[in-house]
């Protein structure tokens, strides 16, 4: 669709109050190019906590009362459940508002395609948000690989490890829709949070022709199982090749202000390396980028290393994208198939037995 940037701060509605909001929230604190005007939850006790941030929007209990309301929205920014994301997502765009929607997309093709049919049919744009290609230390990656200082790239390896200790308290209503989501075949770590890491190698090497994957599940409560030990591997369309490793260490206490997730990656060329030590929590106490090249190791220790920091940057280039024109868009929900197509394949490996499967395979 042609757009046109609006010559006035965005005016914006919050639509989904819970733990991600404390987040989302960074990119729209003392941001001139954005006014909040709406809060929509179905929680009183959200609603009332939220406004503290924002005593002059108002609020609602439903995105249909705030349509009602016949208050002007320009965007919302979408922090739904999973499950709820097509139909959500189908609602915000008929009322004519612009949708930024919290990852991942959706479980399948189809849903993916419905609410792409529905951004085309209404001239609004739908953006399926990305944190990590924002957060600082994996910026200076891909800028340290794209400099040629590491020479061609061979290879690269990701390592996330699951515990269960530290962290942020996360409600039981969100754990709910979590459950639901693994008892549909979509689990935490390599649907869920996983989807950044997909995100990140098409970010940094461009699409995947082929994948092969080994997903595995540990059960942590009777009927509730979690999708490791997993292993994911895939070559990119310039040859590149990559590698997964989860790993679930329930026991394990993890520093964190956030989630208890500790992921790390790690780009070989043929002159040297680059590893970005953490990003959610703080387990290795090391610089949160080191180079080595021609024998010496450079150390970055001045990077904003605050995961946080990685959503309100993200946010604020969508909103600066609304308000200014500043892009391109990143991800545009037509972009952002490509990382649900990632998914689907290594799906579809683990299921056949680790099998090579083409990502565009799937219609």
């Amino acid at each position: 669709m042609d757009f046109t940037p609006y010559d006035r701060p965005v005016r914006a509605a919050f639509v989904g109050l819970g733990r991600i909001y404390d987040l989302n929230v960074r990119a729209y604190l003392d941001n001139p190019d954005v006014e909040v005007v709406a809060l929509v939850d179905p929680s009183e006790e959200r609603r009332a906590q939220r406004q503290s941030d924002w005593p002059q929007a108002r609020t609602f209990t439903s995105a249909a009362e705030l349509a009602a309301s016949g208050l002007e929205v320009d965007a919302v920014e979408a922090l739904l459940p999973i499950p709820l994301h097509v139909e959500g997502v189908v609602e915000l765009l008929g009322y004519g508002w612009h949708v930024n929607l919290q990852k991942p997309m959706c479980n399948d093709l189809a849903g993916a395609e419905t609410m792409l049919d529905a951004a085309h049919q209404n001239g609004r744009v739908l953006r399926v948000m990305e944190n990590y290609i924002f957060y600082e230390p994996l910026l200076k990656l891909k800028e340290t690989v794209e400099s040629g200082a590491l020479g061609e790239v061979r290879g690269y390896h990701m390592k996330m490890v699951g515990s269960g200790r530290g962290g942020w308290d996360v409600p039981a209503s969100s754990w709910k829709w979590q459950f639901e989501q693994m008892q549909n075949g979509r689990g935490i770590l390599v649907f869920d949070d996983g989807w950044h890491k997909l995100a990140t190698a098409i970010w940094l090497f461009g699409p995947i022709r082929e994948v092969r994957a080994w997903i595995g599940n540990t059960e942590v409560f009777p009927t509730i199982e979690i999708d490791a030990p997993s292993t994911i591997t895939w070559e990119h369309d310039n040859g590149v090749r990559g590698v997964w490793d989860i790993t679930l260490a329930p026991d394990m206490y993890l520093r964190s202000d956030y989630y208890t997730n500790d992921e790390r990656w790690e780009v070989t060329g043929n002159r040297g390396y680059a590893r970005v030590n953490r990003c959610t929590g703080r387990g290795i106490q090391q610089p949160s980028l080191e180079v080595y090249a021609e024998g010496e190791m450079h150390s970055h220790h001045a990077l904003d290393d605050d995961w946080a920091s990685s959503f309100r940057d993200s946010g604020r280039h969508w909103l600066r994208w609304l308000h200014q024109g500043e892009g391109p868009l990143l991800w545009s929900g037509e972009d952002a198939v490509s990382v649900l197509r990632f998914a689907l394949a290594a799906y579809a490996s683990s299921a056949a037995g680790g099998v090579g499967v083409d990502p565009a395979s799937f219609d």
